[in-house]
């Protein structure tokens, strides 16, 4: 011990001058007089991005009017959807699993701002905002949370493992759907389309041996893959540096480049990610995107989230960092609604939800003959298929 103390004298210590990502929501300032029809120019906080191996996107952006309050609509709904299955939850009509995205909407709606619907989006749990952004209603991701036939996924999948034709799911086994994503994104090369495949897991999977694989895949074949990590600095109820040796996940791809954005401010994350799907389609090869950002509740709704952070941590984060408030302070300040027209659609989000779960709970739940449903494509099924007993034998042509 003696021998090491005296290592450490003689060592000298490293002077840490790097910044810090900024995860404020509400640094971004205007660059020019807001206008009502035209676009007009923003400027995002010097530290909302940091590079590894590459130069970071602009801090100037582009925005309408029109653009700030359909991202205002859609988070204010997302989170009214979330605070639903919430209370559902509590009432158990929502059994299982169930992850809430309250805290971290900035990214689905700044990543669907960015995309076609012929891109592709895959990802873990937490995602029931890509199902309201991609094609899905309100109805069939209630439906589908309830177990009722009405769901998106038939009633079938329920939290976890929801899908639309646009969003490729959904996933519940950690880490598992960034080897998905990575083949997604070999077909839109290998059938030469100028799209892009988001391939998004949580700094909880980023140690996954299969994520490496498919960064290493991802760079031998120059595919047009982003990688996107998820980082809200807890995996399950263990702190990202209890985890990781190296929680700078966008600096872990080898040789493929990556970005550190503020997940906190929507207009950082529509840059980011449009400035990706450019990197990605200008064949440029794959891309690591690394969103800092921060969830309220706990890992799961059987996680209370306070064992492992406090009370003050999270109430903190909630009034001083909160997405939808800052994007709500954009667009008052900026001249652009008024506080009463941004409380009108924060109460119209809440009257479509309300009105989305009394429908789905009128919705049937699924025949136990769908037990044997959609394990393959229509057509192509065998004559039976075992259960989960010897005897439990089930004959397709009873369909």
């Amino acid at each position: 011990m003696a021998s090491l103390a005296r290592i450490r004298s003689v060592v000298p210590r490293r002077m840490h001058l790097a910044r810090f990502i900024q995860t404020a929501a509400d640094t971004t300032q205007l660059h020019q007089d807001a206008s009502h029809s035209e676009p007009f120019t923003v400027k995002l906080h010097e530290d909302s991005f940091r590079g590894y191996r590459t130069d970071v996107p602009s801090l100037d952006v582009e925005v309408t009017k029109d653009e700030l309050l359909t991202w205002y609509k859609q988070m204010t709904l997302v989170r009214r959807v979330e605070q639903a299955a919430d209370a559902l939850y509590k009432q158990k009509l929502i059994r299982g699993f169930c992850h809430l995205a309250i805290g971290q909407e900035a990214i689905s709606v700044g990543i669907n701002s960015a995309t076609t619907f012929e891109d592709k989006i895959i990802s873990s749990y937490r995602t029931h905002p890509f199902v309201l952004l991609r094609g899905g209603t309100l109805k069939s991701l209630v439906g589908e949370l309830l177990g009722r036939v009405c769901g998106v996924s038939k009633g079938k999948g329920g939290s976890m493992h929801v899908f639309t034709e646009a969003f490729q799911g959904g996933h519940g086994i950690v880490g598992a759907q960034v080897p998905l994503g990575a083949g997604l994104a070999f077909a839109q090369k290998y059938k030469g389309k100028k799209t892009a495949t988001f391939a998004m897991y949580g700094d909880g999977a980023s140690n996954q041996g299969q994520v490496f694989e498919s960064y290493n895949m991802a760079k031998l074949w120059n595919l047009p893959c982003i990688f996107v990590c998820e980082n809200n600095k807890y995996g399950m109820g263990t702190p990202a540096e209890r985890s990781s040796s190296n929680t700078e996940y966008y600096t872990r791809g080898d040789k493929i480049p990556g970005i550190q954005v503020n997940g906190m401010d929507i207009i950082a994350v529509h840059q980011a990610s449009k400035w990706a799907k450019e990197w990605v389609t200008s064949d440029k090869g794959p891309l690591l995107v690394e969103f800092v950002t921060y969830r309220y509740a706990g890992h799961s709704m059987s996680d209370p989230g306070t064992t492992y952070r406090t009370r003050e941590e999270i109430q903190r984060m909630r009034s001083t960092q909160d997405p939808i408030r800052g994007l709500q302070r954009y667009i008052s300040e900026w001249g652009l609604a008024s506080e009463d027209d941004l409380k009108a659609v924060d109460k119209e989000a809440k009257a479509e939800v309300d009105a989305a779960v009394e429908e789905a709970k009128q919705s049937p739940y699924p025949d136990e003959k769908e037990l044997w449903t959609d394990i393959y494509s229509a057509g192509t099924e065998p004559p039976f298929m075992r259960g989960r007993e010897r005897e439990e034998v089930f004959h397709y042509s009873q369909l």
